[in-house]
């Protein structure tokens, strides 16, 4: 009870912080034509620095901008054109290169759909901000309608793309094949209070030692995979600062909720949810306990020695399982 009680503390504070972050952020968006950068040379080295991170992407691939009414979407697209569609929705503070692990084995036998999500640093153009699950449901609506008009979409996000992908399943069954969701954002259980509170000093106290503090303990398990692992997590932090320099500020997005009893269990088709044994933002086990006890339609599995970090530290088993279940 302590756990939640401090869990809700923290996340007042957060909601305090945004409330009053919502103010920078006008409905009245001044467009240049170098928006969402502070200026046309930060536009461009944000490209520049895009197009090199690019050559990381391990497959060829098409890049489109789906046109939306909160502003133009970038979306890195991949695989066979006739394949069904899979679509992937990265975590906070990610684009649509945070799959690069993912890409070829996904994009053998399925046309994948890799997005820039429009409050987050990356290639799309954000016209108008989001304040409520109501307004970004109808963002992805829209978005996926462009990306296949008329069909069903098989869906996949991590973390915050999680809790993304399982309120737009919920809303529209009839858009979405299969669902899966890759340790979503509450969605099945509350925060970790240690999640927010990290996130609160590192928000509050912008310096570096706090922001390395936040990631080298939420990826910890990647951390810990040598010298590679660490690489990963200091260019993390190296990626996110850089770009906090070249960003105007970023809409906020809704914060993410935990589902009622009621919602896990009238999801209309098939979902997978998958996370690491050492998760950090939950307990992983607590988690499939709660999916076992009151939406037992929905699959459940959990990947050793991987925690937030689990498609960069455990990508082939992440491969696998997605495969396994789309198939």
């Amino acid at each position: 009870m302590k756990k939640y009680i401090l869990a809700a503390a923290v996340l007042l504070l957060v909601l305090i912080i945004i409330l009053v972050f919502s103010f920078v952020i006008s409905d009245d968006i001044k467009i240049t034509e170098y928006h969402p950068f502070k200026s046309q040379e930060a536009r461009q080295k944000y490209f520049d620095a895009n197009a090199k991170a690019s050559r990381y992407w391990p497959v060829p691939y098409d890049s489109i901008y789906a046109d939306t009414s909160y502003g133009k979407i970038y979306v890195r697209v991949s695989g066979p054109k006739n394949a069904k569609p899979l679509v992937l929705l990265p975590g906070k503070g990610g684009n649509s290169l945070m799959w690069y692990r993912n890409a070829k084995a996904l994009s053998h036998k399925y046309r994948i759909y890799a997005v820039d999500p429009i409050f987050e640093y990356g290639l799309s153009v954000y016209t108008k901000t989001m304040k409520t699950p109501d307004e970004i449901i109808e963002w992805l609506d829209e978005l996926f309608a462009a990306l296949n008009p008329g069909g069903k979409i098989n869906l996949m996000g991590l973390s915050y793309g999680g809790w993304l992908t399982a309120l737009y399943a919920l809303h529209y069954p009839e858009r979405v094949e299969k669902a899966i969701l890759v340790a979503p954002a509450s969605t099945i259980l509350p925060m970790n209070p240690q999640f927010y509170f990290r996130g609160l000093l590192m928000t509050v106290l912008p310096f570096r030692y706090f922001k390395e503090s936040f990631f080298l303990w939420l990826l910890e398990d990647v951390a810990i995979q040598g010298k590679e692992g660490r690489q990963f997590v200091e260019n993390s932090v190296d990626g996110d600062e850089f770009d906090a320099k070249l960003f105007k500020t970023m809409p906020i997005p809704v914060m993410p909720t935990v589902f009622t009893d009621e919602e896990l269990g009238n999801f209309k088709m098939p979902v997978l949810f998958i996370a690491g044994k050492n998760e950090k933002i939950y307990s992983a086990e607590e988690a499939v306990q709660r999916i076992e006890k009151t939406a037992p339609s929905i699959k459940t599995k959990i990947i050793a020695d991987a925690g937030h970090g689990i498609i960069f530290s455990q990508s082939k088993l992440i491969n696998e399982a997605v495969i396994n279940f789309l198939q």
